[in-house]
């Protein structure tokens, strides 16, 4: 059996996209799709989260069209991206599934739930914010770190929390995410990094009244965030679940923007107890 290390890259076209996606895992649970944060791609998951969910259930990461491996065209704007997706799981039959996003990718989830919230058993929001949420009061700070160039620091700074073992946990996750060594994921071109600059700054405009559009998620949504985000500041994962339907909330103690890869092996028991509950 494959392993997040292991999955062959495997690509699946639709009209001129073709995606780049790894399947792995396999048990009696639903698949469940992950979509990666703002630039992020194939290699950019946590081994320690994948392979655990992989125990019991088939884990599907994609590149969304012009992401890392994936070719097309970078749409601008979440609904666009959305729309990708929907093409991506039409594409490998998925009728239902459960699904994973973080930060960008968890607005993409949502802008895919609001459309196809029957296609969705469970879903996941980590360290995202909803259409028309709190700005970063770090903006300055945060656009000079995220253009990737700043390496393990940068990361650290913009993913963890700030303390000592934020940074040790950052460190921690830094080396597993380098330990896949063949068959990786290319970086994303400076065409599409724009093309999801615009999309994150139309997804921050409200579309009628704020926050009304959540009500059309009706599925189960587990949020989760750590306690300074400072990308997506952390009272927008309280938005989201005092605006969803049917939807619990976790922050996670001295975290930021990926509690998910702070405390990999809390996250990971919460999140199979939501699963499968």
């Amino acid at each position: 059996m494959h392993t997040h290390n292991t999955a062959p890259t495997q690509h699946v076209v639709v009209g001129e996209t073709s995606y780049a996606y790894r399947r792995f895992g396999a048990g009696k649970g639903l698949p469940i799709v992950l979509l990666q944060h703002f630039t992020g791609g194939l290699d950019h998951w946590d081994p320690l989260l994948t392979d655990g969910l992989a125990r019991d259930r088939e884990v599907i990461l994609v590149d969304n069209a012009g992401v890392g491996a994936s070719t097309g065209k970078t749409p601008t704007t979440i609904e666009g991206m959305a729309d990708c997706i929907a093409e991506f799981v039409d594409a490998l039959g998925l009728d239902r599934f459960d699904l994973l996003g973080f930060s960008m990718g968890g607005m993409v989830a949502q802008a895919y739930a609001m459309r196809h919230v029957e296609r969705i058993r469970r879903l996941v929001l980590v360290g995202t914010s909803p259409r028309g949420g709190e700005p970063s009061p770090y903006q300055a700070e945060v656009s000079k770190r995220a253009t990737g160039s700043a390496g393990e620091e940068g990361f650290a700074w913009l993913f963890f929390g700030h303390s000592d073992t934020g940074r040790a946990a950052a460190h921690a996750f830094w080396q597993r995410r380098h330990e896949r060594t063949e068959d990786v994921d290319p970086p994303s071109g400076m065409e599409t990094v724009m093309a999801q600059v615009a999309a994150g700054r139309e997804w921050a405009v409200p579309h009628g009244e704020r926050f009304a559009d959540l009500a059309a998620i009706t599925v189960p949504t587990f949020v989760a965030n750590g306690t300074l985000d400072v990308m997506l500041p952390t009272i927008n994962s309280f938005h989201l679940q005092q605006n969803l339907p049917d939807a619990q909330l976790i922050i996670y103690p001295d975290a930021g923007h990926a509690p998910h890869f702070q405390h990999p092996a809390t996250f990971l028991a919460h999140l199979r107890q939501f699963l499968d509950g």
